[in-house]
């Protein structure tokens, strides 16, 4: 299937590993020209032959700078994807232990400063030149939005609000050409899932079990109709086919071998 998209310019942040890394794979596959931002540069991102831009996205200069080299090296954007997540797992065990007595305004403001406010920005910045080129906006969000209570509510808050933002870019800028839309996956095997040291094995010993009893345990929670979680390929499929031109606007696309039971 012809996605459409050769020729095409891509901006994708977080595209170091995980879903941006298959992103990034995917996008270059269809014959787009890309650009990564990440905070470090890995020999897997190396090997793509995407430019790399080092960048903290968490900082308030840091989507403009990473827009302004884009732009510089692209020449224009037609897609934006709004990716980068996570972070400092440390804040995202906070909120998954924690309750609103007791979580500090650190832990907010790191999720919402990754989350959120690094895609705010990364939009605002490349708007022109996505007004200019009828282009699209893809952010990265996740179940959490749906299932706030679950935790960690610092990352499920902040993408509630990344939830809103693609609606309001949907709505204001739709007039001139350009397209919003959000891809929400659940549990997505990266290193947040399977790495000893990742967010899931850190709960996992906060609450005195094994990382193997804390993913058994929560899968059975999720309740996927599958019984798995998706891979990060799976995802940055879904991300790619968002990306390609059609009339698709506003929407929230998920991804979660049906974790979310309401219509």
């Amino acid at each position: 299937m012809d996605l459409q998209l050769a020729g095409k310019t891509a901006v994708v942040t977080g595209g170091s590993k995980g879903i941006g890394l298959e992103t990034v794979r995917l996008l270059q596959q269809e014959g787009v020209k890309v650009v990564s931002g990440s905070r470090s540069i890995t020999p897997a991102l190396k090997e793509t032959g995407a430019y790399p831009v080092t960048v903290d996205l968490s900082t308030s200069d840091g989507p403009q700078r990473l827009i302004d080299e884009a732009l510089a090296h692209l020449g224009g954007i037609d897609i934006l994807i709004n990716n980068v997540g996570v972070g400092d797992s440390e804040s995202l065990v906070e909120g998954a232990t924690k309750n609103l007595l007791t979580l500090p305004d650190s832990a907010w403001e790191s999720a919402f400063d990754l989350h959120f406010y690094s895609a705010l920005r990364a939009t605002r910045a490349a708007l022109p030149s996505l007004i200019e080129r009828k282009g699209v906006v893809v952010n990265v969000s996740s179940t959490g939005a749906r299932l706030v209570g679950g935790g960690p509510v610092n990352y499920n808050v902040s993408k509630v609000a990344l939830n809103a933002l693609t609606k309001i870019t949907a709505e204001q800028f739709g007039g001139e050409g350009v397209r919003a839309i959000t891809v929400s996956p659940g549990p997505v095997s990266t290193g947040v899932w399977t790495d000893e040291d990742g967010f899931i094995g850190k709960v996992a010993r906060a609450q005195g079990i094994t990382r193997e009893q804390f993913k058994e345990t929560l899968l059975d929670q999720l309740g996927a109709y599958t019984g798995r979680i998706s891979t990060p390929e799976e995802v940055a499929r879904l991300i790619v086919f968002a990306a390609s031109p059609n009339n698709i606007t506003g929407s929230d696309y998920l991804i979660d071998g049906g974790m979310i039971k309401s219509a």
